[in-house]
């Protein structure tokens, strides 16, 4: 019984550290992923006999991936309209946002953007794709 009262300061202490590290609040790392999304920026330049139609067509099929694959959170796009020109011939800019990179990691091979990659290679000069973390909103 003594050997157990000289031990029973340390088994309350040990038992207050349990609890209070049970409580504690998830990491800060996981807090913050949700708190950011994840842009993918694509910007194209076409070949220069590229049809108005062909373009069209990359256009729609581009706006349409959202509809079809639920990992894109959000979707934009324009044509350059930029005076510096330093364009360097890209006209198109795609925004794609992603909840994270598990995101990103289904779409990519989604057989819906492997099919409109399909459609656009015939008619693609370049491609610049840029990826960057940002906070949401």
């Amino acid at each position: 019984m003594k050997t157990f009262r000289r031990f029973l300061p340390f088994f309350v202490c040990l038992t207050g550290v349990a609890m209070v590290m049970h409580t504690q609040p998830a990491a800060p790392e996981a807090k913050e992923k949700s708190d950011r999304v994840l842009r993918h920026v694509v910007l194209l330049k076409f070949k220069e006999d590229a049809t108005e139609e062909q373009i069209r067509e990359v256009e729609q099929g581009f706006a349409a991936l959202p509809e079809k694959i639920d990992a894109i959170e959000s979707f934009e796009w324009g044509t350059n309209n930029s005076p510096e020109m330093h364009s360097k011939g890209f006209t198109h800019c795609f925004l794609v946002t992603f909840r994270d990179e598990e995101g990103r990691a289904e779409y990519l091979p989604h057989e819906e953007h492997q099919a409109f990659v399909e459609i656009l290679k015939p008619v693609l000069e370049d491609v610049l794709v840029v990826d960057y973390w940002t906070p949401a909103e």
